[in-house]
């Protein structure tokens, strides 16, 4: 009963710590705002303010606390600027914005407009976050934290209920209940496999040596929904790591993040140092006699360090290749010994599972798929970023409401799901619901949740191609099929959006993926043709274009393009001529000049240099 209590107390002394702070403003300090100037606005604000912030303070008469905060989501309008208890949003800040903020609104009371999101429908200023349509639909749970806390101050994860699930099971010393409990909630894992974890953790083989590893080695193109987390909501993630260690016996666990997230690293490094000084983490926590040590390992950015065996490899200190299954990791894995691993957003939800039940868990979600998935919405809609939604929401609702429809009016064409081990859905699945089994059914899958969505101006052979490409380049090699075979696959794609493919390379396309799918060691081979396969089953009509017709239908690829003059408008000034890498422009000057077609290249330079707008794509 101690634990609890003491853990409650904590919980008390942060909180009164932090209502004590004057009005909070919290800053977006992800990468994604980063990038777009936020540390200078925090700055400025904390010169205009005061920099106490959760840190130790002698200011007497500050008006404002200026407090980082992780990704709110919605990245394309940052930098993000909330003010909680003036029930406002501020969205595109800039430095110069910010005195105005504080001088008008902070200080005195009165909004400014110009800053607050500008609803694209109706054109109305609004205010709160929840009247914002891009986050009107969405549940968030597990990224319920980010955006609300300082990721650097453990005070602020306690004033939320942090670490009362791992005080709770502690408490309660029932490794068997937490398992039952993990699985009785039907959590899934996150990182595409869509594994039951209860089910993994129960089966964890005896040992005297075991560990726990935590899977952030995100790779998707476009995918950052780990990396929110890691950079949001750290404590969260090593929450959830110990719970997972206490049951399945581990005392050791490392967090497999790639180096290109420093900032990730960086939150995680001081999240554990803070654990440990709080007897979270580490020998003997909070006096229970359960031990759990948390390293991080650095990854140096392979795609195929996703695939579990690989990343043990990794970190093991060998080059990350996958090896054949079984025996599984729960039986032999890191350096020999029994090991569970799962993704960052599985292991995030287990504090909120053990804290709320089985059943609040279950009461998102669909039967087979429970719980909110977290997707990170990209491609031609008005509202890009980071989401969190029940599964089984439909497709239409992401795009449309919570995305906010395709951009200029265009029409909507496919969206493609998963990332590069996903496929690329059509315009009769918009009414699909997004869940584990509805998707690999109609030839997708989850995947870690890219969703890229595509209007009429996009080439689906072009798609295929780009992702083959991808996949093509991160192949480890060790394996024939997927080494040669993606390889090959991607020649034939090559040769189709070149203009110089027959239809026995599309049918040897088709047979290639098929090989590549089941011939491959691991999950990149296995997944890598489902771009190719799933464009091939709803648009086949497109690839034969590309072959029979020798004409791309969304007027994407060069190789059917034909550049030219018109005369009418041409004035003989030899610019074009003059950029043309090839020669491929003759005329003399005040004379109208001519395309050798057979030596054009169609590197587009002609157009961007003529003046006069006398060259064009047909």
């Amino acid at each position: 009963m101690a634990v609890m209590t003491d853990i409650k107390k904590e919980a008390q002394k942060a909180k009164e710590k932090i209502n004590a702070m004057p009005t909070r403003v919290l800053i977006c300090a992800g990468t994604g705002c980063v990038a777009n100037g936020s540390k200078n606005v925090i700055k400025k604000f904390q010169e205009l303010g005061c920099e106490c912030a959760d840190r130790e303070c002698n200011c007497s008469s500050n008006t404002f606390s200026t407090v980082i905060t992780g990704c709110h989501g919605f990245c394309e309008q940052g930098v993000l600027v909330v003010i909680p208890s003036l029930d406002v949003t501020y969205v595109k800040v800039k430095v110069e914005d910010v005195e105005e903020i504080v001088e008008s609104h902070i200080k005195g009371g009165k909004p400014v407009e110009r800053l607050l999101y500008t609803d694209p429908k109706t054109n109305e200023h609004v205010f709160k976050n929840e009247n914002i349509n891009f986050y009107a639909k969405q549940t968030r749970t597990s990224l319920a934290n980010c955006g609300e806390i300082n990721p650097e101050s453990v005070d602020e994860y306690l004033a939320v209920g942090g670490y009362e699930a791992l005080a709770k099971v502690l408490e309660e010393n029932n490794p068997q209940n937490v398992i039952k409990t993990v699985a009785d909630s039907g959590l899934r894992g996150r990182g595409g496999g869509g594994f039951s974890t209860g089910r993994k953790w129960g089966l964890m083989a005896a040992g005297d040596k075991k560990y726990v590893i935590c899977n952030g080695d995100e790779g998707d193109p476009g995918a950052f929904m780990d990396r929110s987390i890691m950079e949001g909501d750290p404590h969260k993630l090593v929450e959830g790591m110990a719970i997972a260690a206490f049951a399945t016996g581990a005392d050791e666990g490392y967090i497999y993040v790639r180096a290109e997230y420093p900032l990730a690293i960086a939150r995680l490094r001081t999240a554990i140092q803070e654990a440990e000084e709080r007897n979270l983490l580490g020998k003997n926590i909070m006096g229970t006699g359960f031990s759990f040590d948390l390293h991080i390992k650095e990854g140096a950015g392979a795609f195929v360090c996703g695939e579990e065996t690989a990343l043990i490899a990794s970190i093991e200190g060998e080059r990350g290749m996958p090896r054949p299954k079984p025996p599984f990791p729960a039986v032999k894995g890191l350096f020999g010994k029994p090991t569970i691993i799962n993704n960052v957003e599985t292991l995030a939800n287990v504090p909120l599972i053990i804290k709320k039940g089985a059943g609040w868990f279950k009461s998102f979600g669909t039967s087979t798929s429970a719980g909110t998935k977290t997707f990170a919405l990209t491609g031609e809609v008005n509202n890009t970023g980071l989401i969190e939604v029940p599964m089984g929401t439909t497709l239409r609702e992401i795009i449309f409401d919570i995305g906010g429809g395709i951009r200029n009016n265009k029409k909507f064409k496919a969206v493609q799901i998963g990332g590069p081990s996903g496929g690329c859905l059509t315009e009769e699945h918009l009414d699909l619901p997004l869940d584990y089994d509805s998707l690999i059914r109609a030839g997708a899958m989850v995947g870690s949740g890219g969703l890229v969505v595509m209007n009429e101006d996009t080439c689906i052979v072009e798609v295929a191609r780009f992702f083959m490409n991808f996949t093509q380049n991160e192949s480890c090699g060790k394996c024939v099929p997927c080494r040669e075979g993606t390889k090959n696959m991607l020649r034939l794609l090559e040769k189709i959006v070149g203009g110089q493919a027959v239809m026995e390379d599309l049918a040897l396309l088709e047979e290639l993926a098929l090989a590549v799918k089941d011939g491959s060691l691991c999950g990149l081979g296995k997944t890598a043709p489902n771009p190719v396969l799933s464009t091939l089953k709803y648009f086949r009509h497109e690839y034969e274009a590309h072959i029979l017709e020798k004409r791309c239908p969304a007027g994407v690829c060069k190789a059917f393009k034909t550049i030219i003059i018109e005369e009418d408008l041409c004035k003989g000034c030899t610019k074009c001529a003059r950029v043309c890498p090839v020669n491929a422009i003759e005329g003399k000057v005040k004379e109208v000049h001519k395309i050798k077609q057979e030596a054009c290249i169609k590197c587009g330079s002609c157009l961007a240099a003529c003046p006069f707008k006398a060259i064009k794509e047909v």
